[in-house]
């Protein structure tokens, strides 16, 4: 077999990829050979006896799978954590996700006319002052209230 090293080099220069990415067509390789100038191996790459592979790249299958895993809570125990509990869940999040929670549940309760407005006033400070854990706190003291 001829050597094709000065070929495939500037097939490499031409395509803009590197040496190893340069396919030469098995079957022509003789013509390959002959080819001598730039302007012959343009011309073999018209042809398509001279290509350039694809990038091979990473594949993200995995880091998928991992990420529908996370995703369903899977793999977020202790020995995957990095940050502090506030910076993995910010605690300004935290709260509001609380507090609108039980501002929905006491408008609701008001609207249903469970409670009186008089109350409804009462609860919604004692939830600003951040007295209530969550939603089955707040009905647990309002049972107690009534």
């Amino acid at each position: 077999m001829a050597n094709l090293k000065n070929q495939r080099r500037m097939a490499s220069q031409i395509l803009d990829c590197g040496t190893d990415r340069v396919w030469l067509d098995p079957a022509k390789m003789e013509e390959i050979a002959q080819a001598i100038t730039r302007e012959d191996i343009r011309g073999l790459i018209a042809e398509g006896t001279i290509k350039a592979k694809k990038i091979k790249g990473v594949s993200r299958g995995r880091a998928r799978l991992v990420a529908e895993k996370r995703k369903y809570g899977h793999r977020k125990g202790p020995g995957s954590r990095k940050g502090k509990k506030g910076a993995r869940t910010n605690s300004k999040e935290l709260w509001m996700k609380k507090i609108r929670a039980l501002r929905r549940k006491l408008k609701e309760m008001r609207a249903n006319e469970s409670i009186d407005k008089k109350t409804y006033c009462k609860f919604y400070r004692k939830a600003k002052g951040g007295e209530f854990r969550n939603v089955a706190h707040l009905e647990a003291h309002l049972k107690v209230e009534e």
